[in-house]
């Protein structure tokens, strides 16, 4: 009798730590998280993003990537914002993050946040309004941002290594890590059109003009005359030298990414890997011949998709007062 009792008593206790484990962490985002405690958010995001946008259209791309790069390590939980410390190389140190840009704009629109509001919004919900708003002010797409992320107190240099897609992946590991994500091959496709805009470096993408396959080959899958174009701006070895991802659009938020992939123009390996899927084939041909009849509001939902990975919510991590330290 004595032991069914203990037994009734432990497995209470259980359900009740189980219920405030779910309350804690079950909480999903919403539009209008912050409608009480910070009403004016978006338009403070708004004012502060558009400053820099227009002196400067060219961070869009930067500060859609920083948000992008944070959600694929850890989730949407601003960890790519953390310095290292003496004890720990954070994810902004690791090799495919050392060109990141933009920190300065995010650090901008939380200064004025907490100016109005202190302590109330994340550094990560702040990042995924600010990349919301930079493309939509080229202009490109919009999307209703669901908020109530908090911040992580982790970032490791080792996972941002293991966790980003990389330029030089084929289809089947690009689709196994959208979904790891859970993502979705559509979004897969719909996101990497993310590159009409912004540039890059010469050595993410410059093995598929002068060794390919360490014979001293070319890649076969992108196209003889955009090579030799490629060749006349980036030669061997050149880390520096940066190359518009959508030539003659690169500021334009637009289909014609689909366009070039579609004529094997992609800049890198994982824009022409595309071409190798049923799925993916279709929706890039799909933009190319419709002008992105789609493009741009598809391109909003996958960026929702994409904000809701492994967000941490309700009495999980924290509100940074600065978005490069942790509290």
């Amino acid at each position: 009798m004595a032991t069914q009792k203990l037994i009734s008593v432990l497995l209470l206790q259980l359900l009740l730590v189980l219920l405030a484990s779910d309350f804690s962490n079950g909480q999903k985002l919403k539009v209008g998280f912050y409608h009480k405690t910070c009403p004016n958010l978006e338009t403070i995001v708004a004012k502060t993003t558009q400053h820099y946008i227009s002196r400067a259209p060219t961070l869009a791309a930067p500060l859609l990537r920083l948000h992008f790069h944070d959600c694929f390590v850890r989730g949407c939980d601003g960890s790519v914002l953390l310095n290292s410390t003496a004890s720990n190389s954070a994810e902004k140190d690791a090799i495919p993050n050392l060109s990141l840009r933009g920190f300065h704009v995010i650090d901008a629109a939380k200064s004025a946040v907490e100016k109005k509001c202190p302590g109330v919004v994340s550094c990560a919900d702040i990042l995924a309004l600010v990349a919301r708003d930079a493309v939509r002010m080229l202009p490109g797409s919009f999307w209703e941002v669901p908020t109530g992320r908090r911040d992580g107190r982790v970032s490791v240099n080792s996972e941002a290594l293991r966790g980003l897609p990389s330029p030089f992946s084929n289809i089947t590991q690009l689709k196994a890590t959208f979904a790891s994500k859970g993502l979705g091959v559509k979004d897969l496709v719909v996101l990497s059109g993310g590159h009409t805009i912004g540039t890059s470096h010469c050595d993410s993408f410059s093995s598929r003009l002068y060794n390919f396959t360490d014979k001293g080959d070319t890649d076969p899958k992108l196209d003889k005359n955009y090579i030799a174009r490629l060749k006349k701006k980036c030669k061997p070895g050149d880390t520096k030298t940066l190359v518009e991802m959508d030539p003659g659009s690169f500021k334009s938020f637009d289909e014609d990414y689909y366009t070039l992939v579609a004529k094997r123009r992609g800049l890198f390996h994982s824009d022409s890997a595309l071409l190798d899927d049923p799925e993916t084939r279709a929706y890039v041909i799909q933009q190319a011949t419709s002008h992105g009849a789609t493009f741009l509001k598809d391109f909003g939902a996958s960026m929702v998709n994409m904000g809701n990975i492994g967000v941490l919510t309700g009495n999980s991590g924290e509100i940074r007062k600065q978005c490069a330290l942790v509290n």
